[in-house]
């Protein structure tokens, strides 16, 4: 009897822990947010929350979720981290890298990370090509 009640308690204490790994982020999931969070912070882009949240809920994950005081947020702060250390070594690269992934005319998404001076329920608006110089006359 004494071992059924020892089996039964050890069964219910495993359930909740093997829930939490069951609902955990994928791995992806939470790498791709430290990388949006470390890309706003070394190049000083802002996150499109709306976008972002978009792309985090293709995941199943909610952005409470990676936040600093969510669930996993002390997972996605290391990886953010390593990451930004890692983009500061070559930020210009890394920031156009970035930018041409994420920014106003992504390849994966548009409008996940937009100029610091842009709002960021507006929409894009590209920059002005630059002018040519004149040269002076004789």
């Amino acid at each position: 009897m004494r071992q059924a009640v020892l089996s039964a308690a050890l069964i219910t204490a495993a359930l909740p822990a093997q829930a939490q790994i069951r609902n955990a982020p994928a791995p992806r999931a939470l790498e791709f947010a430290a990388y949006i969070f470390a890309a706003s912070n070394v190049c000083g882009y802002r996150i499109g929350s709306d976008q972002f949240e978009g792309l985090l809920a293709k995941q199943n994950v909610r952005i409470a979720d990676v936040q600093p005081r969510g669930p996993f947020g002390n997972r996605v702060q290391t990886m953010f981290t390593l990451m930004s250390n890692q983009m500061q070594q070559n930020r210009d690269q890394a920031c156009l890298a970035v930018a041409g992934e994420y920014g106003p005319e992504g390849t994966v998404a548009r409008n996940v990370l937009l100029p610091a001076g842009q709002d960021a329920g507006a929409p894009a608006t590209p920059a002005e090509p630059a002018k040519p110089a004149e040269s002076a006359k004789p």
